[in-house]
C-alpha cells in the first residue's frame, strides 16, 4: 500500500516575489509557467531552469529530480547555477515524522539534524571532492557535495534531487533572474550531430540563453510521425543541428550577438554546412517546438519497434560531447539498438529512448548488459549516469560504477538522518529495487487479445498496445492552451487526464484489481472524457482516448441496457427524424421536467427545438440552383437538418454563389457521431456502410462531401478509416470530407467572398482542431474583411450529448466558464461571435452570455445581405436569416396534434402532482 501525495490540485499558489531579493515564495503545485509569466510580465525576471514540459510541470517535481532544462544555460551564465539545486534558496518541508522545518544555507533548523549532517560530510569530504564530477549536469545521487564547506553547506541544495526518498517539500524558496526582453535564435547545420558537439564550447564561449541539440534520427523520426512537418523545413542545410539563443534589452543587441557567433564559427576548423537567425519570434517558437516534441517522436515510430527510456539522459562534460555520441552510437549498435541523440547540449546532457526488448528474458539480459556498458562509457568521460531525470529505481543499482560503494553508503546514511524508518519512497536511490523488477512489461507481460470494432492500425491491431502509448510526458495536465485534456482543467484531478485514462485501461487488461470491461471503476474514470479528440492533436504520443473509451464502452455494455442519455442522446437521429413530423409536439414535450427526467437531462439545460421546417425539405421544395461549376454533396447532419436548417440553407446559398452545383444525399442518411460517445459502435458501423453503398458512385466519382458540422466531418475523417483502414472507399470518402469553411476556402477557385467589417470571437471546435484545425475559417473570415480573435478556449464543454448530460453539467459549465463563456459576455455588443459547432453554439446560448454564436456560413449570408457595414445596431445575430416555417396545412394539422399532446402532457403532470402528493 501506497500513498501517492498530488499538491498540484490545491497547493499551487504563488505565495510571494520579492523582486528587490529577486526570490520567489512558491507552493509545491505551483507549474513552472505560472510563475515565470507573472515575473517576467510585472518585473522582468524569470526563474532559470525550464524542462520541455514548462507548462505543467510543478516545482516539488522539479525539486524531487534536479531539474533542469533549455535554459539552465541561462542560469548557468547569468544566474546562480543550471540545476534545480542551484537556484533554490529555502525549503520548508516535512519529514514523515511530521516534523516540520525550514532548510536553507547554513541549517537544517534542526541541530541534531545539522551535526549529523556535518558529522557525515566531514567523514566522506574527500571522496566527495574525488567522486563527485564537476559538469553542469551532475544530477545522480545525493547533492553531498552541497554540504562542504565550500560550497557553504546548503541544505537547501542537499535536499534537492532526493526524489521524495527524504522529505516531503511544502514550500520553496527559489532564486530568479534577469528575463532579456528580446530574443533571437540562431540555428546552425553541421554535416552530423558529433560534429555539432564538437563545436559546443565554441557555442558556450559566446555565453547563450540556451544551446539545443538536435540529430537527423530525430528529424526523420518526426517526419514518419507527422510531427511539425511544416516547421522542418525552416532548418538550415544540415543533419546535426545546434539551436542557440541569445537575449538582450533590444532585438538588436541579441542579433548582433548571434551574428557574432556566426562570424568566429565560419572563421574555425569545421565551419557549418548552414546557419539561420530567426528574426520573426513566431518562427523561433516554432522552431523551438521542434525541439520539444522530441519525446513524442522518438515513442512510436512507425515500421520501427517501440522505444524505451531507461538510458535517457545521460550527461559528460560538454568538452567530451562529441567523442560520446560517437561512442554510444557504436555502443548501441553492438546490442542492435538505436535512437535519435538530441536534448541539452550545451549542458553535455543527451536525450535518447531505445529499441529495447523488455519482453523476453534475452532482451532483458542485453538490456542489462547495455546499461552497465553505457553506466562505464559515462563514468570513464568524467560524466553522471543521469543529467536530469534522476536515478530512481531505473539508474539507482548503477549509481556504486559512478561514486564507488563508500559514498552508496554515505548516501545510505544521508537518507537514515532525514527518514530513519524508511518510508519515503523505498527501493530508490539507495537499497534499490533491481532494474530488471517490477518491469511494466516484462516476460510475463501477456495482455489479452481484444476483438474489436476499431481496427487500431498505428497499434498493430491491439488494443492492448493502443493502451501502452502513454509514456508519461503529462501535457494533459496543463491547464490552459489547448484543447487536451478540458475535464482536468477544471477537475485537476489525475484520473481525469489522458494519461490516467491510459494508464487505468492498461491496469483493466493487466492488473488484477479491476473487473476487466465490466468495471464500474474504469467506466467512472472515462466518463468525464468528452470525447473532444483533444489528445489525437495534443498528446505528443497520439493516445486516442475518444476511440478507446468508445470501445471499452461497447464491451462494458454488450448485452446490457445503457443509462438513458444513451439511447435519448446516441439515437438522436431517429428521434429527430420522428419529431419533424411534429415538431410543435415534440418541443412541448422536451421542454417539460418529466422529459428531462427520463432522458437523463439536466433540468438547467434547454433542449434545442426541433425546426418546423428540415433542411431537406427546404431544399426539395425550392427550385433546382446549379451553380453550373463542379458538384458537391453538402452533408445534411442531423443537427442542421432537423434542428438549424437555416445554418444549411446559408451554407447551400454560400455554394451556390461560389459557382458550385449542391446536392444532398436522399433519404435517411446519418453518420452516427453520437454513437460513438456511448460505445454503439454495432449500429455505428451499420450507419456507415448504409453511407458508403448509398454514395459509392459520388465517392467513386471523386464528389466532394462538405460537412457544415465538424463533429460529423471528423466522423469521416477520423472514426470511418478507424474501423476499417484498408477499405478504399472509406479512404476516399476520409479524403474528399471537407469541413466547410476549409473547402471555401480552399476549393472555391475565383470565388471573392463578400466584404464585411466587423470584429469576430472564433471559437473552433475541438474535432475541427483535431482534423484539420481552424486556420482555413480564420483565413476565410479574414477575406471577407473580418478582423478575427481566435479565442484559445479548448473545449466548450457541451460536447454533443455530454453536457446535457445530469451527471456532467457541473463540469460541462465549468469547462466552458475557463475562458469561452466569459470572453463572449465581455465582448461588445457588436463583435460577431463565430462557432461551426452546433454544441458550441448551444453552450454559448444556455450559459448566461446574452448572445447567440453564429455559423461562418451565417456569417456569409449577413455580408451578401447587409453588405461591409453590416446589419445597422449591436447583436449582428439578430439579423440573420430566420428559419423557414412550414405551409398553413401543414401548420393547421400540426396544431391539432399539439392540442392531443398538451393535454396528455397536463394529464401527466397532473398524475404526478396526485401522486407526490
Amino acid at each position: 500500500m501506497a500513498v501517492v501525495v498530488d499538491f498540484s490540485k490545491y497547493l499551487n499558489r504563488i505565495v510571494e516575489i520579492d523582486p528587490e531579493r529577486r526570490l520567489a515564495r512558491v507552493q509545491p503545485g505551483l507549474i513552472l509557467d505560472h510563475l515565470r509569466k507573472p515575473a517576467e510580465r510585472e518585473h522582468g525576471l524569470t526563474f532559470g531552469p525550464d524542462p520541455s514540459t514548462h507548462d505543467h510541470c510543478t516545482f516539488g517535481g522539479m525539486i524531487g529530480n534536479n531539474s533542469c532544462g533549455v535554459r539552465s544555460i541561462m542560469a548557468q551564465f547569468y544566474g546562480p547555477g543550471p540545476r534545480m539545486s542551484d537556484n533554490v534558496h529555502e525549503l520548508d518541508v516535512l519529514l514523515y515524522d511530521g516534523r516540520r522545518l525550514r532548510v536553507r544555507e547554513g541549517t537544517s533548523g534542526d541541530a541534531e539534524i545539522d551535526r549529523r549532517l556535518i558529522d557525515l560530510r566531514d567523514r566522506y569530504a574527500d571522496q566527495i571532492r574525488e567522486r563527485y564530477p564537476d559538469i553542469p549536469r551532475r544530477v545522480s545521487g545525493y547533492n553531498l557535495d552541497d554540504l562542504l564547506p565550500e560550497r557553504g553547506f546548503d541544505v537547501a541544495a542537499a535536499l534537492t534531487g532526493t526524489e521524495g526518498t527524504c522529505a516531503i517539500v511544502l514550500e520553496a524558496t527559489v532564486h530568479l533572474l534577469d528575463s532579456p526582453p528580446c530574443r533571437s535564435l540562431l540555428v546552425v547545420g553541421y554535416e552530423n550531430e558529433y560534429e555539432a558537439a564538437d563545436h559546443v564550447c565554441e557555442v558556450l564561449d559566446a555565453k547563450p540563453l540556451g544551446c539545443e541539440g538536435v540529430d537527423a534520427v530525430l528529424l526523420e523520426d518526426m517526419k514518419a510521425v507527422g510531427l511539425h512537418d511544416e516547421n522542418l523545413s525552416m532548418l538550415p542545410d544540415g543533419h546535426g543541428f545546434l539551436l542557440v539563443e541569445f537575449g538582450g534589452e533590444t532585438k538588436d543587441e541579441a542579433d548582433e550577438k548571434a551574428h557574432r557567433l556566426m562570424a568566429e564559427l565560419r572563421k574555425g576548423k569545421g565551419a557549418p554546412t548552414g546557419m539561420k537567425l530567426y528574426d520573426d519570434p513566431e518562427q523561433a517558437q516554432h522552431v523551438w517546438e521542434v525541439r520539444e516534441a522530441g519525446l513524442g517522436a522518438t515513442a512510436f515510430i512507425p515500421g520501427k519497434p517501440d522505444t524505451y527510456e531507461g538510458w535517457e539522459d545521460s550527461a559528460v562534460p560538454p568538452e567530451r560531447l562529441g567523442q560520446y555520441l560517437r561512442d554510444i552510437r557504436k555502443l548501441a549498435g553492438k546490442y542492435g539498438y538505436e535512437s535519435a541523440l538530441y536534448g541539452h547540449y550545451g549542458n553535455g546532457c543527451v536525450h535518447a529512448r531505445w529499441n529495447f526488448d523488455l519482453k523476453s528474458e534475452p532482451g532483458i539480459r542485453a538490456f542489462r548488459s547495455f546499461l552497465d556498458e553505457a553506466a562505464e562509457l559515462v563514468v570513464s568521460l568524467g560524466g553522471s549516469i543521469s543529467g536530469e531525470h534522476g536515478d530512481g529505481q531505473s539508474k539507482a543499482e548503477l549509481l556504486p560504477k559512478m561514486f564507488g560503494p563508500e559514498l552508496v553508503e554515505g548516501f545510505r546514511e544521508f537518507k537514515s538522518i532525514w527518514d530513519p524508518d524508511w518510508k519515503l519512497n523505498p527501493g530508490k536511490v539507495v537499497d534499490p529495487y533491481p532494474i530488471t523488477s517490477n518491469l511494466r512489461l516484462g516476460t510475463g507481460y501477456r495482455p489479452p487479445k481484444v476483438k474489436t470494432h476499431f481496427a487500431f492500425a498505428n497499434d498493430g491491431g491491439s488494443f492492448a498496445h493502443a493502451t501502452t502509448r502513454c509514456v508519461g510526458i503529462g501535457n494533459c495536465r496543463r491547464t490552459e492552451g489547448g484543447v487536451m485534456c478540458p475535464s482536468y482543467m477544471v477537475t485537476r484531478e489525475e484520473k481525469h487526464t489522458t494519461r490516467g485514462r491510459a494508464r487505468t485501461l492498461w491496469e483493466m487488461l493487466n492488473g488484477e484489481e479491476l473487473d476487466g470491461f465490466r468495471s464500474d471503476e474504469v467506466r467512472e474514470a472515462l466518463d468525464l472524457c468528452l470525447s473532444c479528440k483533444g489528445c489525437t492533436n495534443d498528446c505528443p504520443v497520439s493516445v486516442d482516448m475518444p476511440t478507446l473509451k468508445a470501445e471499452f464502452l461497447s464491451h462494458h455494455y454488450a448485452g446490457r441496457l445503457r443509462p438513458r442519455a444513451a439511447y435519448a442522446f446516441g439515437l438522436i437521429d431517429q428521434a429527430a427524424r420522428v419529431a419533424s413530423k411534429v415538431p410543435e409536439a415534440a418541443n412541448l414535450v422536451t421542454r417539460t421536467r418529466a422529459f428531462k427526467l427520463a432522458a437523463g437531462i439536466h433540468p438547467e439545460r434547454e433542449v434545442p427545438p426541433f425546426a418546423p421546417v428540415t433542411l431537406k425539405n427546404w431544399f426539395s421544395s425550392r427550385p433546382s440552383a446549379n451553380g453550373g461549376g463542379r458538384r458537391v454533396i453538402l452533408w445534411a447532419d442531423t443537427f442542421t437538418n432537423y434542428l438549424e436548417p437555416e445554418v444549411g440553407i446559408a451554407a447551400v446559398e454560400a455554394l451556390e454563389e461560389a459557382g458550385f452545383h449542391v446536392v444532398l444525399p436522399s433519404g435517411h442518411l446519418c453518420c452516427g457521431r453520437p454513437l460513438y460517445d456511448y460505445g454503439m459502435l454495432d449500429l455505428a458501423e451499420r450507419y456507415l456502410r448504409r453511407i458508403l453503398e448509398q454514395l459509392r458512385g459520388e465517392i467513386r466519382a471523386g464528389t466532394p462531401v462538405v460537412g457544415i458540422e465538424p463533429s460529423c466531418v471528423a466522423v469521416f475523417k477520423d472514426e470511418l478509416v478507424g474501423l476499417w483502414p484498408d477499405d478504399e472507399d472509406a479512404r476516399r470518402l476520409c479524403k474528399q470530407a471537407h469541413h466547410f469553411s476549409e473547402f471555401m476556402a480552399t476549393q472555391a477557385e475565383g470565388w471573392e467572398p463578400p466584404r464585411l467589417h466587423r470584429k469576430a470571437l472564433l471559437h473552433g471546435h475541438c474535432h475541427q482542431k483535431a482534423t484539420g484545425g481552424t486556420k482555413p475559417e480564420r483565413e476565410l473570415l479574414e477575406r471577407l474583411g473580418v478582423e478575427v480573435e481566435e479565442l484559445d478556449a479548448g473545449c466548450c464543454g457541451m460536447a454533443g450529448g455530454w453536457g446535457y448530460e445530469h451527471g456532467h453539467y457541473d463540469v460541462s459549465m465549468a469547462c466552458g466558464e475557463r475562458v469561452l463563456l466569459p470572453k463572449v459576455r465581455e465582448a461588445p455588443a457588436d463583435t460577431l461571435v463565430v462557432a461551426d459547432g452546433f454544441s458550441c453554439r448551444s453552450q454559448v446560448e444556455q450559459g448566461g452570455t446574452g448572445r447567440r454564436a453564429l455559423h461562418v456560413a451565417q456569417v456569409l449570408a449577413l455580408a451578401r445581405r447587409f453588405g461591409a457595414a453590416g446589419p445597422p445596431g449591436p447583436y449582428p445575430e439578430r439579423a440573420v436569416p430566420e428559419r423557414p416555417q412550414a405551409g398553413r396545412a401543414r401548420t393547421r394539422a400540426r396544431a391539432a396534434v399539439v392540442a392531443g399532446v398538451a393535454a396528455a402532457v397536463a394529464g401527466a403532470a397532473g398524475l404526478t402532482a396526485s401522486r407526490l402528493r
